[in-house]
């Protein structure tokens, strides 16, 4: 398939509820309001491929972005690459949903997650964040340094209140991820999530959303997920 035949087959699929839910959400024209449920049998057809990825992502098309990561391969992918793409996610669906998760499966994934989290850049630094969750939620404990991941619980304590509001956002999931997936430092995770407490996220035009990263880890204790790790974390 060709990105033309691509595009129409989502153009086919798009749903005008589903349309408005993403535009209310952050997302703009052009794109279809595709469900991503929706787009498997196209992955299916396609399965993996790059050059048909860049095609599309480079399209602008929301639909046509989030297509992108699903067929795209994170390991042919560089650190100039994945800047690229993040210079052109305008929002959080994007940068978050796509670019991070993404990322998660390339072998340069803390690499670069590390210096969008030293960005200072809200979009950037809110995918560092959410990659991060993407890969504890996933890969193995043995796979991460004890004391960095413990000195990001540190740095979230101390700067999530005064964080931009998407990072906010993205640094609560992190520590709750802690919490939740990362078992050498669980107790450290809830100690840290009851000495943060609510944090407000504000929200243009909408009402802000108060996160409880303490209750959200013990929900899921509660649901005996302690050390959920996910099978995969693309669609």
């Amino acid at each position: 398939m060709n990105v033309e035949m691509v595009m129409q087959e989502l153009e086919d699929l798009g749903k005008e509820r589903t349309k408005k839910m993403y535009i209310s959400n952050g997302a703009h024209e052009p794109l279809f309001g595709v469900a991503t449920g929706a787009m498997k049998p196209i992955v299916r057809k396609i399965k993996i491929n790059q050059d048909l990825a860049e095609e599309l992502y480079s399209t602008g098309n929301y639909d046509a972005m989030y297509f992108a990561g699903i067929i795209a391969d994170p390991k042919a992918m560089t650190e100039s690459d994945y800047d690229r793409w993040m210079d052109a996610a305008y929002f959080y669906m994007l940068s978050d949903y796509v670019v991070a998760v993404t990322l998660s499966e390339s072998d340069i994934a803390q690499e670069v997650s590390d210096k969008w989290i030293a960005s200072g850049e809200e979009l950037r630094m809110s995918a560092g964040w959410s990659c991060y969750c993407w890969l504890l939620g996933n890969r193995k404990d043995v796979e991460f340094s004890e004391s960095k991941i413990s000195d990001m619980l540190d740095l979230v304590k101390h700067t999530i209140h005064e964080s931009p509001e998407r990072t906010k956002s993205a640094m609560n999931n992190f520590l709750s991820t802690v919490g939740v997936s990362y078992l050498p430092l669980h107790d450290k995770a809830v100690e840290t999530a009851k000495a943060i407490g609510i944090v407000e996220v504000k929200q243009d035009k909408k009402k802000s959303s108060f996160l409880n990263a303490y209750e959200s880890i013990q929900k899921e204790v509660g649901r005996g997920r302690l050390g959920f790790k996910r099978k995969h974390v693309r669609c």
